[in-house]
């Protein structure tokens, strides 16, 4: 793995990313938006870890996070997140997911499916101007997919950030820089 993927400095704000495997689109409905929404709240809640910006599409996120123990957390959040989009799917019965997920799981997997692909990317942001241009990216993915005109269109950004109520989604942390 390279150093450019590894959690190096434990006070570090990093710019981190998961994709479902195969790039398969889960994030189609409001409840699985709701599984990832969740975890973050919770995450921050309840593990400290400091959320800055974000954006879920529908089948990968990235996020500007802090955290001592960063790769613990996620690894926790993706577990925890996994278990709730299987059981959702099952619930919901949409077998073509769930034999894909099983289809394309690596094979030293214990579990019959892999919702996640490995690792979580982390990029630690060393500048003001590297932060500038990963919020950037990230505000814009949804752009650049076609799924909005502009960024704060997007219901799960950091960008909006809003239910149609007018309620905050995730939590976020004011940045110290």
């Amino acid at each position: 793995m390279r150093s450019t993927y590894k959690v190096v400095d434990p006070d570090g704000i990093y710019f981190v990313s998961s994709t479902i495997v195969e790039w398969i689109p889960i994030f189609t409905h409001e409840k699985y938006f709701r599984i990832i929404t969740d975890s973050l709240n919770f995450c921050r809640k309840e593990k400290g870890m400091k959320i800055y910006f974000y954006v879920i599409m529908d089948n990968h996120f990235h996020l500007i996070v802090q955290h001592q123990e960063l790769s613990n957390v996620m690894r926790a959040f993706k577990g925890y997140t996994a278990d709730r989009i299987l059981e959702e799917l099952e619930k919901d019965n949409t077998m073509w997911i769930l034999e894909l997920l099983h289809y394309y799981r690596k094979k030293h997997k214990s579990s019959n499916y892999q919702v996640w692909q490995e690792g979580f990317h982390p990029q630690l942001i060393s500048s003001d101007k590297m932060l500038a241009q990963k919020v950037e990216y990230l505000h814009f993915n949804p752009v650049k997919r076609g799924f909005v005109n502009k960024s704060e269109d997007w219901k799960y950004s950091s960008a909006n950030n809003r239910n149609w109520d007018g309620s905050i989604i995730v939590e976020l942390d004011d940045m110290e820089i």
